[in-house]
């Protein structure tokens, strides 16, 4: 009987010990998981190097106490603190990161409000001249909705909303022509290519002509004289099937009104 109970408890702590090694075998995988993706992403490298390198240390550590018989409680231990040092690099980056872009926006508006400001000095009636020039010179057609002005992709980043600096000047323009036009009202139409769901790219088609209209309002113009519309992969220019169809298919349509703030019919 006493050699009975020895096997059985023998039996016992092996399938003891198996369950915990299973479960220090998991935690240990999902340690490295999360630890390569923070060393792989330069910004977290950059903004959180000490807390990488501690979540490095740790799942060593847990990596070598995996070796040893009966360490899995030791090893689910290391490899814990392991993931918690990889989110709090995770975190802290996208903190820093999110400081970052808030204060170069904050630094561009305050530019364009300079150049806004600078610009006013001029004659109303020499500005308004050139603006119109300008207006007209920049990729407007005329259309059977109004005069339209397209703003390519490469104001984007691939799949982002938020306007790249590049815009800015265009962006200036158009603000200084709305100054000294009061009563012209504008829609900012919103286009994506086919890559992609029917409801992702009506969504970033929206918020990318949000983005232009945002800028706009952020530099004085009254945001009842502007109209947001996002339709996605509709209404293509060209064929999806090359890259540069695909290109010239994400785009921002900006439409202006007739002189007594009367906007053609929308799609």
């Amino acid at each position: 009987m006493k050699l009975k109970n020895g096997v059985l408890g023998g039996l016992l702590l092996a399938s003891l010990y198996g369950c915990a090694g299973q479960h220090s075998d998991v935690a240990l995988q999902q340690a490295y998981n999360d630890f390569q993706k923070v060393k792989e992403d330069s910004n977290v490298l950059r903004i959180a190097p000490k807390d990488v390198i501690r979540a490095g240390e740790s799942l060593a550590r847990a990596d070598r106490l995996s070796s040893y018989w009966g360490s899995g409680a030791d090893v689910q231990h290391y490899a814990y603190l392991s993931q918690r040092y990889s989110e709090i690099a995770r975190q802290h980056s996208e903190k820093v990161l999110n400081e970052e872009r808030a204060a170069k926006l904050e630094l561009e508006r305050q530019r364009l409000q300079l150049a806004l400001r600078e610009a006013k000095l001029l004659s109303v009636q020499q500005q308004g001249k050139w603006l119109e020039e300008q207006i007209i010179s920049l990729a407007t057609t005329q259309t059977d909705r109004g005069l339209v002005m397209t703003l390519g992709d490469v104001l984007f980043d691939t799949g982002e909303a938020e306007l790249k600096s590049s815009a800015n000047r265009t962006v200036l323009k158009i603000v200084q022509f709305l100054q000294l036009n009061p009563k012209r009202v504008v829609r900012i139409e919103g286009y994506t290519d086919s890559t992609g769901g029917k409801q992702e790219n009506r969504k970033l088609s929206r918020d990318r002509a949000q983005a232009v209209a945002d800028m706009l309002m952020d530099l004085g113009v009254d945001d009842k004289r502007i109209h947001v519309e996002g339709y996605g992969d509709e209404y293509p220019v060209e064929a999806n099937a090359s890259e540069r169809g695909r290109a010239q298919n994400r785009r921002v349509e900006i439409v202006f009104s007739d002189e007594k703030g009367q906007l053609g019919a929308a799609r």
